[in-house]
């Protein structure tokens, strides 16, 4: 990697013209040997036949990395939350030849954006952005920022706005909670929570519905509540493409316990509520009552919200969901092909790895839980411990990670056997 070269900086608003990323003074702590897809080899466990790369990292300008998407071949675009103070993030690209020798280039589209996270492709071709309090949405061959909704909620624990598009110009987005169980200031959990009160609840997931030539907001309701925090939204569908299935990752309230209470994988339905603030899952997957709530919520059989389609380990964090279509007929298939991935990004042994699980002909994940990237734990001079937060598949099939606190980019790639090996 070279270091990063500075360009012409021009600002309107939040809009600057590219300019390259200034160095930032620490690097990435990975120990690298040989090369994976061209870049620099690091020492991760991956399905057989394929390798770890780092491609970026706090050298070229990294500062706290969320989320990726390739917007055209070799061309990647970023958020970058900065901090989690607001009016610290940003909006960036990255440019990458892949080849030994050639450099990898990072820029700046926009900065002073407010804790920048979802990022996703929307019908038009366009990249939408979820800031704490803002969606909006730019053309990639020319960056021109359109607001399309404002005013959102961005106060409290839980303000990141993730978002994923369903048919017919569906855009789902977080409004998670603002408190961890809904204490308030006497520190008492009152029944009912006034979070999930009123008109526009928080600890929600919510239907955008755009429509017209330009696919403006055509109206924005809750879809399915009790919803804690959904930094994971992924659709599937069934064999048929009849059928549509919104999934969500819930990170649950955060007891000091190891093993309690397990975090969850569900199946949304429309008007349907899961639980938050008043019941959480055991590692059954059974509904218990949250603390705090014992003898006044009703969490026993039959259940006054949905259970979780899984319950997965207590505090693995799960920071996005990705369903990654089945490979074209003719292509190799990668062995996150057909599959619903999960990037666990918690601390605990359990963590800090990408998982997958195998699409069914209903939409619905199935058999065992596959380990995509793991291995992550902490081996001074060889490797930090892991932080994933966003992934990606580029138009090869190859996927890209990146680490909020370790500020990396790394891709998984083919392993191309070394030279004069037979």
């Amino acid at each position: 990697m070279t270091p990063p070269r500075c360009l012409p900086l021009a600002l309107t608003g939040l809009l600057a013209l590219p300019c390259a990323v200034q160095a930032a003074p620490d690097a990435s702590r990975y120990a690298t040997q040989g090369r994976c897809a061209g870049h620099p080899r690091v020492a991760l466990t991956t399905p057989k036949g394929w390798c770890v790369g780092l491609v970026a990292d706090a050298r070229d300008g990294l500062q706290m990395p969320r989320r990726l998407v390739e917007v055209s071949p070799g061309r990647f675009w970023i958020t970058d939350m900065g901090h989690w103070e607001p009016r610290r993030g940003r909006l960036l690209e990255l440019r990458v030849n892949g080849e030994p020798g050639d450099a990898d280039r990072v820029t700046v589209l926009a900065r002073g954006l407010d804790r920048p996270h979802g990022l996703v492709t929307g019908p038009d071709g366009k990249v939408y952005v979820g800031e704490a309090g803002t969606v909006w949405r730019t053309p990639t061959a020319a960056f021109a920022r359109e607001d399309l909704l404002k005013d959102l909620p961005a106060d409290g624990a839980h303000p990141l706005k993730e978002l994923t598009f369903g048919r017919k110009g569906r855009l789902y987005i977080n409004m998670g909670s603002a408190s961890d169980a809904c204490r308030d200031d006497r520190q008492q959990q009152p029944l009912p929570c006034p979070e999930t009160a009123g008109p526009q609840p928080r600890a929600a997931v919510y239907e955008t519905v755009l429509g017209g030539p330009d696919l403006r907001p055509q109206a924005t309701r809750p879809f399915a509540t009790g919803l804690r925090n959904s930094l994971g939204l992924a659709l599937t569908q069934d064999a048929a493409g009849t059928t549509e299935r919104l999934w969500q990752a819930e990170n649950s309230v955060d007891y000091s316990d190891a093993d309690a209470p397990a975090e969850e994988l569900n199946e949304l339905e429309r008007g349907a509520h899961y639980g938050w603030p008043y019941c959480v899952s055991d590692a059954q997957g059974r509904s218990v009552v949250a603390r705090g709530y014992e003898r006044r919520a009703q969490c026993a059989r039959p259940p006054t919200h949905r259970p979780p389609f899984l319950a997965w380990p207590a505090h693995v964090a799960p920071l996005q969901l990705l369903a990654v279509p089945a490979a074209p007929a003719g292509q190799t298939a990668s062995p996150w092909s057909g599959r619903l991935l999960a990037v666990w990004h918690g601390y605990r042994a359990q963590g800090h790895r990408i998982v997958a699980w195998r699409l069914g002909p209903d939409g619905r994940p199935t058999g065992a839980r596959e380990n995509i990237v793991s291995g992550w734990r902490v081996m001074p001079g060889i490797r930090p411990q892991g932080n994933p937060a966003g992934v990606t598949v580029d138009h090869r099939g190859w996927l890209w990670i990146v680490e909020d606190r370790n500020r990396t980019v790394l891709v998984v790639a083919p392993d191309a056997p070394a030279r004069g090996s037979s």
